[in-house]
């Protein structure tokens, strides 16, 4: 009877034991912190959004403070997990988002093709980068709302001429909304942060570089003092 018992059930152990486990994701290799900034409505949620979730807000709310999301790229051979960090574009929240800067391997600095003021506020941004972010970060100059062409004040090659003043950084035009670039941005910004740095400092940079992956306290780190050297006028 015990046999008879155990055939019986045994097709169902055996089902159970027989599917495979799901072997957990890989784990990163790298954990890398990018910034986003700019003035306020250029469109940088936006921009993170459509990286993270390909998701498009048409009325966005301002970001207050900082916010960030994560999202894993393979790239080199490489597992890597960005957190983007998604900057408010107000002034009174300069002394909260500039605390970010010091850590970010690369920074996004947006403005927007349709307003003549966000475009005239990018040396204030690059003064901001210039006191507080690390003089290897990657810089990444982005002109948004490419599907505003019929609105555009700012052409392509005035993004162009800012970008070329300031050492390597690099200009891209993009649209959040119609996605047209937004993979392309954030993926080259990584892969020059990636190629600039030697294998074995690369190990040491990058892993000296992993953040906490829960979001920061309210209470920011101390400001780095400002940096010796200007990067631009």
């Amino acid at each position: 009877g015990g046999g008879g018992g155990l055939g019986a059930g045994s097709p169902a152990l055996s089902g159970g034991q027989g599917r495979r486990r799901k072997q957990p994701p890989r784990p990163a290799d790298f954990k890398l912190q990018v910034i986003i900034i700019g003035s306020r409505g250029v469109g940088k949620t936006s921009l993170m959004e459509r990286f993270t979730d390909d998701t498009f807000c048409e009325a966005c709310k301002s970001t207050v403070g900082v916010d960030f999301k994560i999202k894993t790229v393979e790239l080199r051979g490489k597992k890597i997990r960005l957190q983007i960090w998604d900057t408010a574009g107000q002034e009174r929240f300069n002394s909260i988002t500039s605390a970010y800067y010091r850590s970010a391997k690369g920074i996004i600095l947006v403005y927007d093709i349709t307003k003549k003021e966000t475009f005239d506020d990018l040396p204030k941004w690059m003064k901001m980068i210039d006191k507080y972010a690390s003089e290897d970060a990657e810089l990444l100059l982005v002109g948004n709302k490419l599907d505003c062409e019929t609105d555009r004040e700012i052409t392509r090659q005035q993004g162009e001429k800012f970008a070329q003043q300031i050492t390597g950084m690099r200009f891209c035009e993009a649209s959040a909304k119609d996605n047209f670039n937004v993979d392309e941005i954030f993926l080259k910004l990584v892969d020059d942060i990636l190629k600039k740095m030697p294998l074995d400092i690369l190990r040491n940079e990058l892993s000296n570089s992993i953040l906490s992956l829960q979001p920061e306290p309210e209470i920011p780190p101390e400001l780095p003092p400002p940096r010796p050297h200007v990067r631009c006028c």
